[in-house]
């Protein structure tokens, strides 16, 4: 069994991409494969790139980003390389259970929104001004549902809370999202829920020397904003990625796994900058979180822009 993965971004941005690379690594070294990647890799070039690894003997193919779902063609509707190569297993990312999935197709559910009620009531148990925001790269499904968790559980808190919800137009323009950051801070906002790539260096740089909080995503980020860094809500794909190899192994070559949280993807506790109280609040809203206390659905509805 060998594996290929796709990127697609730079492999070195410590954010997304780098987890992709370190999780293709770590398998390698775990179960002892051939595994590589290619990394920058364009939306329009993802069938070429997999059919080049196909071709070298790549059985395994790990699409990291459901921008690539296309090329792969997740379900018996879609025509794509699973289709084309049913003797290869591919791995794909989405949000939610895709009908009719193909039988030589795994989806990873990246488990988004679980995460963002944690970060919302953490949001709100920081802010002393009342406003908070969301900042994502594109309003997506997954983003969608983020701020809908977000908002639940800051409502939750403080049922007077104002929440601004805004796209910045890219995930990895940081230009543009320190634009959006620098805006909303004018109007009051003391906390920003960041879910955004590349473009959250450029919140960092707003919020650095100001007395705006900020959490993050994928990724620790402390040392970019030390004075203003909350937490991130981590993720570790070798959890879902090793799962999913092994079931292949044995010959299981499609299913659906939810990336665990508390394990695959978990809130980096304690949080800094914040109260020893809200810390145990957080906390403990996070145990229920993974005991199945406190239930969060992927609610994909427009939130609106706010407040």
């Amino acid at each position: 069994m060998k594996m290929a993965a796709i990127l697609p971004g730079q492999d070195n941005d410590g954010d997304y991409n780098t987890l992709g690379a370190q999780a293709i690594q770590k398998i390698k070294a775990d179960k002892g494969i051939e595994a590589t990647y290619a990394a920058s890799v364009a939306v329009p070039d993802a069938g070429t790139q997999m059919e080049q690894f196909i071709g070298s003997g790549y059985n395994i193919i790990w699409a990291h980003g459901a921008q690539f779902n296309t090329a792969i063609g997740l379900n018996t509707t879609q025509q794509g390389l699973a289709a084309k190569y049913p003797n290869v297993t591919f791995i794909a990312e989405t949000d939610a259970p895709v009908p009719g999935q193909r039988s030589n197709v795994w989806i990873i559910d990246r488990n988004f929104a679980i995460g963002y009620y944690a970060i919302g009531a953490a949001a709100a148990l920081a802010s002393k001004t009342g406003k908070i925001a969301y900042i994502g790269g594109l309003q997506l499904p997954f983003s969608n549902a983020e701020a809908n968790a977000a908002i639940i559980a800051a409502r939750s808190i403080n049922p007077n809370i104002q929440i601004y919800r805004f796209w910045s137009g890219d995930f990895n323009d940081p230009q543009k999202a320190n634009i959006q950051a620098q805006s909303i801070i004018n109007q009051g906002v003391d906390v920003i829920m960041s879910s955004t790539n590349l473009g959250v260096y450029g919140i960092l740089q707003a919020v650095n020397n100001t007395n705006v909080l900020v959490t993050t995503k994928y990724t620790d980020k402390t040392s970019y904003a030390p004075n203003n860094y909350i937490t991130s809500y981590r993720y570790d794909f070798s959890v879902a990625l090793e799962y999913v190899y092994d079931q292949v192994k044995s010959g299981v070559t499609s299913g659906y796994y939810v990336i665990p949280f508390g394990t695959g993807c978990y809130i980096d506790l304690p949080l800094k900058n914040v109260s020893s109280a809200a810390n145990a609040q957080v906390s403990s809203i996070i145990d229920k979180l993974k005991s199945g206390a406190i239930t969060v659905s992927f609610n994909a509805t427009d939130p609106g822009p706010g407040p």
